[in-house]
């Protein structure tokens, strides 16, 4: 007996994507005429049934959760997505987690992907980039989604946005760095003119201006090789400088093992402010002072949230932000005797 043919072999056939077949097997009213005759032609040519009990199993009831996250490996996104897996768990929803590396194709194929599978919602910190036909195919297929940590759609009365108070935790930080008698503070790191950048950077310069300071930022990516040579840099064209902010923890760790090198000791000869309190912030020498985001506990409230919209019908506010604090340890307050 010859193997069953899929949707995957009639998208072949008919010449369209799988997408395609999906929409035209679900009378979607989107797909031409013309389209729906060659797949119509190829699923008879290769002799292919559709089983839609099998598909309405994949459906809305099937309690699959769509998680769709930009940089795994960024111990902060990692820490988001394994609190909110494990109370969807708790509440016996199944999540399907998928890893972008902030490639907005990437993200458009998994989001297509997980539509034909038949997720129940989808929770998307979002990869940047121009396309927005993903979001237009999910709310074709009328699937709740929130948007967290980054908003890449405008239309939260569509797509819910949650995150944290980041113009707040660039306050916390800058005025930390003042209290503590520095006056040339820097803001490191944060691709230039991206949202999540210009909040977090916000709050450093509403400060810096407020105290007549004059604002200094390097731009790059939030990485550690990115923060290592940017110490580099910091060391050789502005030995002055007596305090950074970072956009992250990543870039604060790269930034401090730079310095290290170049023999400059941080906590003393520099301040350091990082931002998201990674667990690694704390285990590092000297301990690294940052604005804590708590992705844990952020986590579990965006599942929560979710939950509550699927199960309740009680729909999440257009955006919501959680209050951000700034833990203070040995990388601005000084070395331990």
């Amino acid at each position: 007996m010859g193997k069953r043919p899929t949707i995957l072999d009639v998208a072949k056939k008919a010449g369209v994507s799988k997408s395609t077949v999906s929409l035209v097997l679900q009378n979607s009213s989107l797909v031409k005429q013309q389209t729906r005759d060659q797949v119509t032609e190829a699923m008879e040519a290769l002799g292919y049934v559709y089983n839609r009990s099998a598909a309405g199993l994949r459906g809305a009831a099937s309690g699959l959760i769509g998680l769709i996250i930009n940089d795994l490996r960024n111990p902060f996104f990692t820490e988001f997505a394994a609190s909110a897996q494990m109370e969807f768990a708790r509440k016996g929803y199944s999540t399907v987690i998928a890893n972008t590396d902030e490639d907005p194709d990437i993200q458009s194929q998994v989001i297509d992907s997980m539509i034909e599978h038949g997720v129940s919602a989808f929770v998307i910190s979002p990869a940047y980039g121009e396309d927005a036909g993903a979001f237009d195919r999910i709310a074709r297929a009328g699937i709740p989604t929130m948007q967290v940590l980054r908003q890449l759609d405008d239309r939260t009365d569509l797509f819910p946005f949650a995150s944290h108070n980041y113009a707040s935790g660039g306050e916390l930080a800058t005025k930390h760095l003042l209290d503590q008698g520095c006056r040339k503070i820097a803001f490191v790191g944060g691709l230039q003119d991206r949202a999540i950048t210009n909040e977090r950077m916000s709050g450093y310069r509403a400060v810096m201006a407020a105290n007549t300071r004059t604002v200094q930022i390097f731009h790059g990516r939030p990485s550690r090789a990115f923060g290592r040579d940017i110490a580099l840099r910091i060391r050789q064209e502005h030995p002055d400088l007596e305090a950074v902010v970072c956009f992250s923890d990543l870039v604060a760790l790269g930034l401090m093992s730079g310095l290290a090198e170049a023999g400059v000791r941080v906590g003393e000869d520099i301040r350091i402010v990082g931002f998201d309190d990674i667990e690694e912030s704390s285990l590092v020498y000297p301990r690294l002072s940052s604005v804590r985001c708590d992705s844990k506990r952020f986590g579990t409230h965006a599942a929560e949230a979710m939950l509550a919209w699927i199960v309740d019908g009680k729909r999440p506010p257009d955006t919501k932000r959680y209050e951000v604090e700034l833990i203070r340890r040995q990388t601005s307050l000084g070395l331990d005797p």
